[in-house]
């Protein structure tokens, strides 16, 4: 028996990459999980990967660019099982490039996704902890937040955001909410495919290939956050591989 068993967690950007592996994690350690990405048949694919080995799963379209989308993931976990136990912020947008490219659709795309996809979440799940009296916030950012590096500045910005805003949130949240961090270095995700500039996507293909770790070591870090007891709150988990910079 874990803390993790038996709890509710909404998990945006779940159809793969970290949403996924922690979607499957938190399953197969007793939570119910219900699932919000955009892409719908992925995201099925998961959710009845979950069911047929025997856990619980609900699931649902989610862009969070849409406060609306992100409101609705919150509903379904509440009216499917009650309450909401923790919800994982983690959907992400990565088109980098230098500045002087001025491509300002990516940029508005990483804010939209990044920072503000992670406060519609605060404004959907907030209310519904404080009626609770218990609640967890998993609010994915980045090593990027922690160093910039040309062409990431953008991204970066959005990152830092991510953790400026999380830790607000954890010094307003009392006694009875927990907020935690949780900063990946290079991951094997999809992001590179994301790009618009395919001397960047192929470029951070080759560092993904060379040196990422597995998005399970991502879940397993989250998982841990949630298995604390009530009284603990990790605050931030930067998780890297041994080889990145």
């Amino acid at each position: 028996m874990t803390e993790i068993k038996d709890k509710v967690v909404a998990i945006t950007g779940a159809s793969s990459g970290i949403g996924e592996a922690t979607a499957l994690l938190l399953a197969e350690r007793g939570a119910k999980v219900v699932l919000g990405a955009r892409g719908t048949d992925r995201l099925a694919a998961v959710a009845a990967r979950i069911g047929k080995a025997g856990g619980e799963v609900a699931h649902l379209r989610t862009d969070v660019r849409s406060r609306a989308d992100v409101a609705g993931l919150v509903g379904l976990a509440t009216e499917r099982y009650g309450r909401l136990d923790v919800l994982v912020s983690n959907a992400g947008a990565m088109p980098i490039s230098p500045l002087d490219e001025l491509r300002v659709e990516d940029w508005e795309e990483m804010v939209d996704v990044n920072l503000k996809g992670v406060l519609y979440g605060i404004a959907a799940a907030l209310p519904v902890f404080r009626a609770q009296g218990f609640g967890h916030f998993v609010n994915t950012a980045s090593t990027a937040a922690h160093r910039i590096v040309p062409s990431q500045s953008v991204y970066s910005g959005t990152k830092m955001a991510v953790r400026a805003v999380s830790e607000g949130l954890r010094q307003e949240a009392g006694g009875k909410l927990r907020v935690t961090i949780v900063s990946p270095g290079m991951t094997m995700t999809e992001f590179a495919g994301g790009m618009r500039r395919p001397e960047a996507r192929a470029k951070l293909a080759e560092m993904v290939e060379g040196i990422a770790m597995p998005p399970d070591a991502v879940a397993r870090a989250i998982a841990f956050a949630i298995e604390q007891p009530a009284d603990i709150d990790v605050g931030e988990i930067v998780v890297r591989p041994t080889a990145q910079s």
